[in-house]
């Protein structure tokens, strides 16, 4: 029986965007109906009128657990990373109910268990439902390799892995531990298992010979401060990595997206294989969307700076491009983050901290920037901020989609909002990239699984609303590019 019934709002459904009216049955979304459809008595009432409601944000890309796990560096002793908590309640004020976090893979024992024994930091600490990718390394044995059909099997079809160590040998603030990247024997086995199971492959893709390369390069031109990042992380960087792992992927057959990409080199590589046939997607973060490197010459620009790096203000159109159209498919943040004062003490190319602090803001910038400035569709604003990241990872249509069954996320954006953002908007840490950004658009009510979490400036959720989702991924999204 309907017991809540949005109302009056501009609802975008799978099948358009429409004035409708949508019932709620405990957890799940029970009808999507014509206005005074449904029940208008016994029921909670929410109105959405002159409100846009879309699905819950689904963000792709966050290192929450690691942080409390492995207990990654603190240039500035007692500031560390943000935990599964901080993450999710910046989530979930931003308008993003799903957050998907990174677990490393263990070589013996019970694999599925190591996941959900490192995974269990979010128990309690979650404000929004979440889920993990899997991380292979160079420590991984062949062994634990071959035996990747059981985390797929568990409800864990995507694994991540890195072709570059990021930093130079020694540093220890390298890729969550020595060992990060996953060299190409490794790699070419995993990718196979991969295919065979149907599973879905993500790629820090930097090609690590030249990165070191460039690091050397840097030292004897006297290069080593924060502003050059980007001569490390280049351009070509990009491009051989990403020619390197989509040429492995045509020969495995295995599904595969790249994360964070920065360059209209990696874009160009993405539509070539995409126009092949083969399943390739690309994430862009909306840092790289909103920002290029010439922020770093800025007197704390390390602030700007998650890993690879940002590129030129042609690439960043190049990005836009992109997105606008369908060679990238879904926005992320990269989500990591500390204090301010944290993430400015790293002031040399070796130092400087990666992630950010995007999340809360992800949906509302998006927003602002796609669909106020830019003209995009709420359908493609759907598809860039839930619906697509669900597809490629296994969750929809229980994520990312306002439909007859699917899980009762939404994000309800008051298009009347129109300001510069303050800290004093912002729920999480004190600093924020976007201060100041001006923004049209915003979300003001945000539900998970049928609860209210966010109302108008007030968080009626805690930490115990958030739920592990499971996934599988459906071959059409293995086959061919389908989104």
């Amino acid at each position: 029986m309907i017991d809540t019934v949005i109302k009056g709002g501009t609802v975008v459904t799978p099948a358009g965007v429409g004035d409708w009216d949508i019932g709620l049955e405990g957890e799940k979304i029970a009808a999507v109906a014509m206005p005074g459809v449904l029940p208008a008595e016994g029921v909670r009432l929410i109105d959405a009128t002159g409100k846009i409601v879309v699905p819950g944000g689904v963000e792709a890309h966050a290192h929450a657990a690691a942080n409390v796990q492995e207990g990654l560096r603190e240039l500035v002793p007692g500031t560390p990373n943000a935990g599964p908590a901080v993450h999710s309640l910046g989530a979930i004020w931003g308008g993003t109910t799903t957050v998907v976090d990174f677990t490393p893979v263990n070589n013996e024992g019970d694999l599925a268990q190591g996941v959900h024994d490192f995974m269990s930091v979010w128990q309690g600490q979650a404000y929004t439902d979440y889920a993990t990718h899997v991380i292979y390394r160079n420590s991984n044995t062949p062994d634990s390799i071959a035996r990747f059909g059981e985390l797929v099997a568990a409800g864990f079809p995507s694994v991540k892995i890195f072709t570059t160590d990021i930093r130079p040998p020694g540093n220890e603030g390298r890729t969550l531990t020595p060992g990060g990247r996953l060299e190409t024997g490794r790699l070419y086995d995993l990718m196979e298992q991969v295919s065979r199971h149907s599973g879905m492959l993500a790629v820090h893709g930097e090609d690590d010979e030249l990165v070191m390369y460039n690091y050397l390069m840097a030292q004897q031109r006297d290069q080593w401060d924060w502003y050059n990042a980007n001569l490390i992380h280049s351009k070509a960087v990009e491009d051989l990595a990403f020619r390197h792992v989509t040429r492995m992927a045509e020969r495995t057959g295995a599904g595969m997206y790249f994360v964070h990409v920065t360059a209209k080199d990696g874009v160009d590589v993405i539509a070539e294989a995409r126009s092949n046939g083969q399943p390739v997607y690309g994430e862009v973060l909306t840092l790289a969307l909103s920002f290029d490197a010439s922020r770093y010459r800025e007197d704390d620009g390390m602030k700007y700076h998650t890993y690879p790096s940002l590129k030129g203000e042609e690439d960043t159109v190049s990005l836009w491009d992109a997105i606008m159209k369908s060679d990238l498919s879904f926005t992320a943040t990269d989500s990591s983050f500390t204090t301010y004062l944290d993430k400015i003490a790293g002031r040399n190319i070796e130092d400087m901290r990666g992630g950010n602090i995007g999340i809360e803001i992800r949906m509302g910038v998006n927003y602002t920037e796609a669909v106020v400035k830019k003209g995009m569709s709420l359908e493609r604003f759907t598809d860039i901020t839930s619906s697509n990241a669900a597809k490629i990872l296994g969750m929809y249509p229980q994520k990312g989609a306002i439909a007859v069954g699917s899980d009762a996320d939404f994000a309800i954006i008051d298009p009347a909002i129109k300001k510069a953002l303050s800290m004093s908007d912002l729920h999480v840490r004190d600093f924020s990239p976007w201060e100041g950004w001006e923004v049209e658009g915003w979300p003001t009510t945000v539900i998970l699984r049928g609860k209210i979490m966010v109302d108008n400036g007030e968080l009626l959720g805690d930490g115990n609303d958030g739920q592990m989702i499971l996934r599988k991924v459906d071959q059409s999204v293995l086959q061919r590019p389908t989104v």
